[in-house]
């Protein structure tokens, strides 16, 4: 048998989602329902990151912190260029101007590594790739269980040979960010529970699914193909203590909404979203420039949130999207083990 890679009374876990969903809030409410929290590290300086770490202490002992690997891939930067050109008649709603040089960032990896090895949490898991081998390393010694999150088998192997604890595996049918390790690459469609089966006949790791949980119907098909626990995102987007944006909640209970799709328009990176005005406007040019593309569209993003502007927003949602309902977020983690 596989080593647990969680504590916690279900195997449920809140996935951890940048960017203001998930709080310390929404942490303190799924451990007391006895599901594993995730503070989201992606975005946030490390005194924020600290401060939350801290405070997540007072209430729970088993919690996990997701950070960002930096991107290595160049930027095209006359392609970035004629992007920032064909967005301006969008940032001109709300009169900005937009950056024409492409802005990029480490997010702060090597200060948060720093962090987490002084200060060491009982989990952290990576996305957008693998750091170098020694960081790795680094963040075990301290006495953190490292997870990465994969896309497929070969990348499931690559972090095997990174020397990871476990895995995140997800599905394309994931909201938000894909953790794919090429997001230039066309994701390929298959079923999460699918895939978990791919990567235990690839390694032989610990994993927890993702993507496409909308329900518990879901999570007892991750369980049974071989997942130790199931992670969960857009079903808590609307829950009481998540962060979400008003405008955000709002779109994902709205019937004008109708399907989900992926999309690099808003940052540059594949990600799962509601389709609205400004994917159609702009899903041929399809740039492949994170975080270049996100902090390009980022005050335009932030301005279409604060006037309620759903055509502009990146409304966030994995393809279960339907089924999320407001209330407590325990609530949620009660209806997801339903068929444990």
């Amino acid at each position: 048998m596989s080593t647990p890679l969680l504590n916690s009374r279900w195997p449920i876990v809140a996935a951890p989602m940048a960017g203001g969903p998930s709080t310390v809030a929404l942490a303190r409410t799924v451990a007391s329902a006895g599901g594993f929290p995730f503070i989201a590290g992606g975005y946030k300086t490390p005194n924020t990151l600290a401060a939350e770490i801290n405070e997540i202490r007072t209430f729970t002992v088993e919690f996990g912190v997701n950070l960002f690997v930096p991107s290595k891939d160049p930027v095209n930067e006359a392609a970035f260029v004629a992007y920032a050109g064909e967005l301006k008649t969008e940032a001109e709603q709300y009169g900005l101007e937009l950056d024409l040089s492409p802005v990029t960032d480490d997010d702060w990896w090597d200060e948060k590594l720093a962090l987490l090895t002084e200060n060491p949490v009982p989990v952290v898991s990576l996305t957008f790739g693998l750091p170098h081998p020694d960081d790795i390393a680094a963040l075990q010694k301290a006495g953190s269980r490292v997870l990465a999150s994969v896309t497929t088998p070969d990348e499931a192997r690559l972090a095997r040979e990174a020397g990871v604890d476990g895995l995140v595996v997800q599905g394309p049918d994931a909201g938000g960010h894909s953790a794919t390790f090429d997001p230039s690459r066309a994701l390929a469609a298959v079923d999460t529970a699918t895939l978990v089966r791919q990567v235990l006949e690839t390694v032989q790791l610990p994993v927890i699914a993702a993507g496409g949980i909308d329900g518990p119907d879901a999570v007892r098909r991750m369980l049974d193909a071989g997942a130790q626990a199931v992670a969960v995102g857009t079903l808590l987007l609307r829950t009481d203590e998540a962060g979400t944006s008003l405008t955000h909640k709002q779109a994902l209970a709205d019937p004008a909404f109708t399907e989900t799709v992926l999309t690099r328009v808003f940052t540059g990176r594949p990600a799962r979203a509601l389709r609205n005005g400004f994917i159609d406007r702009h899903h041929r040019t399809d740039l492949s420039a994170y975080p270049a593309v996100h902090h390009l569209t980022r005050a335009l993003r932030q301005a279409a949130g604060e006037a309620g502007d759903t055509d502009r927003l990146h409304l966030w949602a994995g393809t279960g999207w339907r089924n999320a309902t407001t209330g407590s977020a325990a609530a949620v983690i009660r209806h997801l083990t339903d068929r444990i």
